[in-house]
């Protein structure tokens, strides 16, 4: 192996080098039961990043209009009440937030069909704490949803 290959698996990470060495992991979501592409293949990292954008401007704009008084400090405290709030209603309700609503996702219980308010409750506290959101399994879920038993896929 010369030095170039090296390195480039060192930076492309465990799995590109597992699978360079033939090591198949299949699609992302085959373990589920879910399909590889299409309405209810998992959600891709950048339209999860683009919805919660979404959500977050919206709390963000409710915080800063109707709570904090004109105060932006105020405003980014409030922001995360109202997008607890905001998680806790809708994915417990109807299964997605507005920015996934308009980005074509929904969260569903892994075996399918909605996730117990419970399951929202806990997914919900640990995405407002955000160190589980950003720790993924191979299927690209959040330590949040992998705890919580959902799943996030397209609609």
């Amino acid at each position: 192996m010369d030095n170039r290959q090296a390195i480039g698996s060192w930076i492309s990470g465990p799995r590109a080098t597992a699978e360079d060495m033939g090591v198949d992991f299949g699609y992302r979501g085959e373990r589920l039961g879910l399909p590889e592409q299409g309405p209810g293949s998992i959600a891709r990292f950048g339209r999860r990043l683009a919805a919660l954008c979404i959500d977050w401007a919206l709390c963000m704009l409710i915080a800063y209009g109707l709570l904090s008084g004109g105060k932006a400090q105020a405003a980014s405290n409030w922001a995360l009440v109202v997008f607890g709030v905001l998680s806790l209603l809708t994915v417990g309700t109807v299964g997605f937030t507005p920015g996934k609503r308009l980005l074509g996702l929904r969260v569903v219980a892994e075996g399918g069909g909605r996730v117990s308010l419970p399951r929202v409750v806990l997914r919900t506290l640990l995405l407002v704490v955000v160190i589980p959101a950003v720790i993924w399994d191979r299927d690209g879920r959040g330590l949040h949803d992998r705890l919580a038993r959902s799943v996030e896929v397209r609609i």
